[in-house]
């Protein structure tokens, strides 16, 4: 029997669109924020070493995952508009987001074997499970105002952060109770933990591909562009200078997309660097009560984000998404000026609720505020594909500027505050788009 068609605004195609956040973001939760980073620093410690031989060189495994980070999504940055370019003129986004997926599912599975002694091969796969997140959560925003109509769109893009962080949240739940009790899980023998570490990067892998079937076999293929076929590979960047041209006369849409730009560059940056900034700056004690208080955290900001992006999306309803972010913008600021003088854990556990509450909110009221500010077109993953580039372009930015004022003043505090303008550059901008705010 052929499968039914779901129509655009249809509940269930609504939640299978919304199930996809539930698959991939256990990546951005246990393998970019918390299990992960706790593997790799284990791995140096354990053998004793700061530093590793790689490619023909010698580099600290700080930096080295830093720079393998970076040039992941410099290639995020450049992949994203050729993937759309081609995906238009097929008229089927959709396979382009089954392969992204299956890639990063599938190298999510590669890091079991990451070792200091196969490290290229590791990094490699670590490289990759960025790529594929990232490249498929693009092509997934892209179907928002496909599958939605406009009053739809704030609650459903919300209701896919908060499945995301539930989602997430379980998994790690599950991961951290096989770290801390392997012998429960039949992982027994000397390095018990590290190898139910590497059980937990499998599992991503896993669960990201398993559930995200029910999104696959409900989505649409996508709208095929209309016209000749000529030099579909570069077409993307075509399209992203089209997008350009477009937003000439789309005064709104493009001071948006100038305050987002600005803002996003210190939420994404938050988000890659909270962890670290909680491990350098935070007085916890012992090694292990740091581990735990820095897992604490991050389940932390996970439960309260699912709260933030329930109430920023009704807040909208209420008081318009522009004044909304205006307002989420302004927390973001004091929790750079509060987050500066941030010592004891209780302080940092303060710091990591409110993140939460501000986090969920501004990248779910984000995505359906530029998906409302769209013009009539059928062209839309070249839309969201300029709106990720420019996110990523800003992740690439604001890591490099944090680190180099952390750097330049000897401390991670100062950059927090340095954080803190963007976060009022973005609340300044946004006072500029139109008064019109979508409801």
């Amino acid at each position: 029997m052929a499968r039914s068609i779901l129509l655009k605004g249809s509940r269930k195609l609504l939640n299978a669109w919304a199930f996809y956040d539930w698959a991939n973001s256990v990546y951005s939760l246990v393998i970019a924020s918390a299990i992960f980073p706790i593997y790799y620093g284990a791995l140096f410690r354990v053998a004793g070493i700061e530093k590793v031989s790689i490619f023909g060189g010698e580099i600290a495994r700080a930096p080295l995952i830093s720079y393998t980070t970076s040039i992941a999504f410099v290639c995020i940055a450049i992949i994203t508009p050729l993937i759309s370019g081609i995906a238009d003129y097929l008229g089927n986004k959709k396979v382009f987001m089954q392969f992204f997926c299956y890639l990063g599912g599938v190298a999510c599975i590669g890091l079991y074997w990451f070792s200091l002694e196969h490290i290229e091969a590791g990094l490699i796969c670590y490289f990759f499970g960025l790529v594929g997140f990232w490249v498929s959560f693009a092509i997934n925003n892209s179907y928002l105002p496909d599958i939605a109509y406009p009053e739809q769109q704030d609650r459903i893009s919300a209701k896919g952060f908060s499945m995301g962080y539930i989602g997430s949240v379980i998994l790690l739940l599950i991961n951290l109770a096989m770290v801390m009790r392997p012998g429960f899980f039949g992982i027994e023998g000397e390095g018990a933990e590290m190898l139910a570490m590497r059980y937990s990067f499998a599992s991503v892998g896993i669960w990201w591909i398993a559930f995200s079937q029910y999104t696959f076999y409900h989505l649409p293929k996508g709208n095929k562009r209309v016209g000749e076929r000529q030099r579909v590979i570069l077409n993307g960047f075509r399209e992203l200078k089209g997008v350009w041209k477009q937003l000439g006369h789309e005064r709104r849409l493009k001071r948006y997309l100038g305050a987002f730009f600005v803002y996003s560059m210190a939420v994404q940056t938050v988000m890659l660097i909270a962890a670290y900034f909680g491990e350098e700056e935070v007085a916890w004690g012992s090694g292990e009560e740091r581990t735990i208080g820095l897992i604490v955290s991050i389940l932390l900001i996970q439960l309260v984000a699912i709260m933030g992006a329930t109430l920023t999306a009704r807040a909208s309803e209420a008081f318009g998404n522009i004044r909304t972010l205006v307002v989420i913008n302004l927390i973001w600021v004091l929790i750079c000026i509060y987050a500066y003088s941030v010592q004891s854990p209780m302080e940092f556990y303060i710091a990591a609720g409110f993140v939460g509450i501000v986090m969920g909110g501004i990248q779910a009221l984000s995505r359906s505020t530029y998906s409302k500010f769209l013009p009539e077109t059928k062209d839309t993953t070249s839309f969201f594909s300029f709106y990720d580039v420019a996110e990523k372009i800003g992740i690439i930015i604001g890591t490099f500027l944090y680190g180099f004022v952390a750097q330049f003043t000897g401390s991670m505090r100062n950059a927090t505050i340095f954080l803190g303008l963007f976060f009022i550059l973005g609340a300044i901008l946004l006072l500029r788009v139109k008064s019109k705010a979508p409801n």
